[in-house]
């Protein structure tokens, strides 16, 4: 990275700047206070149902905004290109990765619709104001993410499991991490589960499928949220033909502010 300053305190321009330019980096922690969403492009002949079934799965899929077919500019961050902007993403056929470039000008398409999904780094400035740590912020990782064996409610073609997202949390703090997150349902809002991840049918903490593995400190209870990765298991599960989307960890960072999405 060529930035001079730390990447909590860029802009958000400034940081798309730098991804534009090649930076590829996790983007937790990166414009501290500025709202990340995940990205999914699909065929316009599967956008219908994905966003039925974005609307069946709040959860794990809160929709912040849709292009028209093609496009590749939002509200959310005007003057960025949804091609460029992003430190990574994944080119998917038939429900296979088959490539993770860190531009996908080359591979965009007239019929794609991209959907952009709130991100769990956005509640993150909520918890730690509420005196939550953040442990993979703390070790310099990626949050820990897990397929689980809750399958989401299906939408035509699309079927496939949740994801979710795991935090380690001092158990006299869960409370006040719930309702932090529960006043932010735009980006996946309060935990799904707290506590034994056989629950949700997770075997190893220190396994996750994706991002990076973080430790716990003693008296730390996992928690865990919905996360907007599940669109990639339900990609790998439904196959569609073509699609593009981030990759797990290397987000879209917006110039929405986080506090945008608090409801009190």
């Amino acid at each position: 990275m060529t930035a001079t300053a730390a990447p909590g305190a860029l802009t958000p321009e400034r940081a798309r700047a730098l991804f534009r330019d090649g930076t590829a980096a996790p983007t937790t922690g990166w414009s501290a206070g500025y709202t990340q969403v995940n990205l999914v492009s699909l065929p316009q002949d599967w956008a219908y149902e994905f966003l039925l079934f974005c609307q069946r799965n709040p959860t794990a899929c809160p929709v912040l905004d849709v292009t028209d077919p093609g496009g590749h500019s939002t509200p959310l961050a005007p003057g960025a290109d949804l091609r460029t902007d992003l430190p990574r993403y994944r080119v998917w056929e038939h429900g296979e990765l088959v490539d993770e470039p860190d531009r996908v000008v080359d591979r965009w398409r007239p019929e794609l619709v991209t959907f952009l999904i709130g991100c769990s780094f956005t509640f993150e400035s909520a918890l730690a104001e509420a005196g939550v740590p953040l442990r993979h912020g703390e070790q310099g990782r990626s949050v820990p993410m897990f397929r689980t064996t809750v399958e989401c409610r299906p939408a035509g073609r699309l079927r496939g499991p949740m994801v979710v997202s795991m935090r380690p949390v001092p158990a006299d703090l869960v409370d006040t991490a719930v309702r932090a997150t529960a006043l932010m349902p735009g980006v996946h809002g309060a935990p799904v589960h707290t506590g034994d991840p056989a629950a949700l049918g997770i075997d190893a903490l220190d396994r996750p499928h994706f991002g990076d593995p973080v430790s716990p400190a003693p008296g730390d209870v996992p928690v865990f949220w919905g996360c907007g990765v599940t669109p990639q298991a339900v990609l790998m599960a439904s196959r569609p033909p073509f699609a593009i989307t981030h990759a797990p960890g290397y987000m879209f960072i917006t110039d929405a502010r986080d506090t945008d999405y608090r409801i009190a």
